[in-house]
């Protein structure tokens, strides 16, 4: 099993976890139908972000948090559609890398769907 260390292999992560997102029966729809998201636009932005977070590069440029209150307006973004998302996510780093850089970017996504998690539900209440 590879180690997680370059650009490249972040591309390659993030490419292999949205492969099996937009499949995906539970959260699928809110990439395919709900956001239509620009795959060419959206697939660097989360390279960069995960090169961000896991390298220290401060390559992205963005709120990650924005961008998902619009959606959460339209679909309730609910726990168990971040518990999907993190099951993915921690399935194909564990298919893919080992090592410091894939723990942490194991334990870094638990936070993040945690907090998104959140504060996700917290808009809903507004």
């Amino acid at each position: 099993m590879k180690k997680l260390e370059t650009r490249e292999d972040i591309e390659h992560l993030v490419n292999s976890f949205y492969t099996k997102v937009i499949k995906d029966e539970l959260i699928g729809f809110f990439f395919n139908d709900i956001t239509k998201v620009n795959w060419e636009k959206h697939l660097p932005k989360m390279y960069s972000f995960w090169e961000t977070i896991l390298f220290g590069q401060m390559s992205y440029k963005g709120n990650p948090m924005g961008v998902h209150f619009p959606v959460n307006e339209i679909a309730a973004m609910e726990q168990r559609h971040f518990n999907r998302w993190l099951e993915l996510w921690k399935m194909t780093v564990e298919e893919n890398f080992t090592g410091e850089n894939a723990d942490t970017a194991i334990s870094k996504s638990e936070n993040i769907a945690k907090l998104m998690a959140f504060k996700m539900e917290m808009a809903r209440k507004l």
